[in-house]
């Protein structure tokens, strides 16, 4: 029976722990602040905004908010992002995607300067993860990495499978892995015989977006199982790329959906935000 790792904990846990250094920061009369551009009316990212900001205010970072209109022109975002740029009372820079369809996402994560870049989207982040120098990470794989950590899971040697090769969780996760010494594999939808190359994992990350696809079938005895899917069953319910139930009693720990993953990555993008005003202040 698998030991349920409570990803609402462990962001509590990491928000507290945020409050006590934003706390130090306004002592020596410094403060964080995180500047987050939505534009147009995305309903999905108007609440994923809403929920940064809640998250800001509540350890102690000063949200900086821009709502701009649908028809803003990738010119108008542009401008804004080099103000914010050259602002020292910022010290995070997060644009809200999707992006509408006449802004090119690409232009705009590029035109963020990297040591503002808090997502860990900018290229130069990106290829500092991939040869092992210090900076941004995405947050959602820095944040499996913490709930690993922080519940006792050993990386160091171990074998670790992650499906799904985004820029955004399956190739920073596998940097990540590699970085605390574990031997990963990258499995993706052309990835042949991948129910036995998964069994192979004692870490197992899930990140296909595809309703409990991973069933019990794909699990080794004893496996770490990471679910980072938010999807849907065939009743409306919320569900994870892992069939829970099915892979719960194989498992050694598992990532409940919701509750697992998800509540880490508006955590790791606090931590973020919080790393860059040390490191602006000194």
């Amino acid at each position: 029976m698998a030991q349920i790792i409570d990803g609402k904990k462990i962001a509590a846990d990491i928000r507290n722990e945020l409050k006590e250094e934003t706390a130090r920061l306004a002592a020596e009369g410094k403060e964080a602040a995180l500047a987050v551009i939505l534009v147009g009316e995305n309903p999905a990212s108007k609440v994923y905004v809403r929920n940064k900001k809640n998250a800001c205010e509540e350890v102690g970072i000063k949200s900086l908010s821009y709502e701009l209109p649908e028809n803003t022109s990738q010119a108008e975002l542009l401008e804004l992002i080099d103000k914010l740029n050259h602002d020292d009372k910022c010290n995070g820079i997060l644009v809200q995607l999707p992006l509408p369809k006449h802004i090119d996402e690409d232009a705009v994560i590029n035109a963020i300067d990297p040591d503002k870049d808090v997502d860990g989207f900018h290229p130069v982040n990106v290829g500092k993860l991939s040869i092992g120098l210090e900076g941004f990470v995405s947050c959602t794989p820095s944040g499996i990495i913490q709930l690993l950590k922080r519940s006792g899971v050993e990386m160091d040697g171990k074998r670790a499978v992650v499906i799904g090769r985004s820029n955004i969780v399956g190739k920073p996760m596998a940097l990540l892995l590699l970085r605390e010494n574990a031997t990963v594999t990258v499995a993706h939808s052309h990835t042949n015989e991948l129910k036995e190359l998964c069994r192979q994992a004692d870490i197992l990350i899930v990140a296909i977006g595809r309703a409990k696809f991973v069933d019990h079938e794909y699990i080794k005895d004893g496996a770490v199982v990471i679910d980072v899917g938010m999807d849907r069953d065939e009743n409306g319910k919320l569900c994870g790329d892992v069939d829970y139930d099915d892979v719960f009693d194989k498992a050694s720990f598992i990532t409940p959906v919701p509750g697992g993953v998800g509540p880490m990555t508006i955590a790791m993008l606090l931590y973020n935000c919080v790393a860059s005003a040390k490191d602006q202040s000194r």
